[in-house]
């Protein structure tokens, strides 16, 4: 008669209500009205694997030290692998060395549900099974495959797998991340029609967001470009002077460059009409002197004619 703690109790039957609930993919749970302590443990075999096709029993029997110690797990259906005796004791080490406090019946039955897909011939109990999946493959899995349609695979599905697990709830609710055909076609149907509108509103904010990028913008490009054109007092004094020497231009359909030739022919005319103004003004003014030096040079010389005449006499 298997017995165990009232604490124990309740977390069995919490996990067992939501295995009922919410099983994961390819496990599910029997139990018994009479009796809360049995419990069965159903796998289906993994596609790809000689024991696909196959529904395999794993009973529980309990024990007073659980939680502390995992309980006694047996096949119920006869399987032929090399980690499952021929009385249906399973060797793993989550339930000897590995075993932790935290463990349960649904950690318990995705481990041998693990070991289908993954035997491990080095601690093998049965010996034939592990010699056949060293050397011959094929023969493994062909005998494997013959016990489990005999043994494993029932006319119909099991009543437990009627109801959806916790992968196939997954996959409705995410909807596009659907593997099936159905749902893969329908959101790209829905996706097809709405991405017009996301890229036309999408426009509008990137040519209001660009100019205030421009303006707020901190980046060394910017305040570099900026700078000869705010701080530079020869370049303004030098734009300013280019504007006040075309802006009276005579010929509005001629070149910058042309009106530029004709103002310093200009400049350079009036130029050479105030030094011809200097030049006359300049032979003009000194001939008075010059006449008052002749003059007093002939005044000069008549003394001297003078005074040599009177020496003479």
């Amino acid at each position: 008669m298997q017995s165990i703690s009232p604490a124990a109790l309740r977390r069995l039957m919490r996990e067992l209500s939501e295995l009922e609930k919410s099983p994961p993919e390819g496990i599910r749970v029997q139990t018994s009205e009479d009796n809360i302590l049995d419990v069965v443990g159903i796998i289906e075999g993994p596609e790809g694997t000689p024991y696909a096709g196959g529904y395999f029993k794993v009973k529980f029997r309990f024990t007073e030290e659980f939680p502390a110690a995992p309980p006694k797990c047996t096949f119920a259906t006869k399987i032929f692998h090399p980690n499952v005796s021929s009385s249906g004791e399973i060797c793993v080490n989550t339930l000897k060395k590995d075993w932790k406090s935290t463990y349960g019946i649904g950690h318990i039955l995705v481990t041998v549900k693990c070991l289908l897909i993954y035997p491990n011939p080095e601690s093998a109990l049965d010996e034939e099974a592990g010699k056949l999946l060293l050397e011959d493959y094929q023969a493994y899995a062909s005998r494997a495959k013959l016990i489990t349609s005999v043994h494993a695979t029932p006319r119909s599905k099991p009543v437990e797998f009627l109801t959806p697990s916790i992968s196939n709830d997954q996959s409705i609710e995410a909807g596009p991340s659907s593997t099936s055909p159905s749902s893969a076609f329908i959101p790209s149907t829905q996706t097809q029609p709405t991405l017009p509108p996301p890229l036309q509103s999408s426009l509008p904010i990137l040519v209001t967001s660009k100019p205030q990028f421009q303006t707020r913008s901190s980046s060394p490009l910017s305040t570099a470009l900026s700078i000869p054109l705010t701080s530079s007092p020869t370049s303004n004094k030098e734009t300013s002077n280019l504007n006040k020497e075309r802006h009276p231009s005579p010929s509005p359909l001629s070149t910058a460059n042309a009106n530029i030739e004709n103002d310093r022919t200009k400049a350079g005319a009036a130029a050479i009409e105030k030094n011809k103004m200097s030049l006359v003004s300049s032979t003009t003014s000194p001939a008075p002197k010059a006449v008052k030096r002749a003059a007093t040079g002939g005044g000069a010389t008549n003394a001297e004619k003078r005074k040599k005449a009177l020496k003479r006499l």
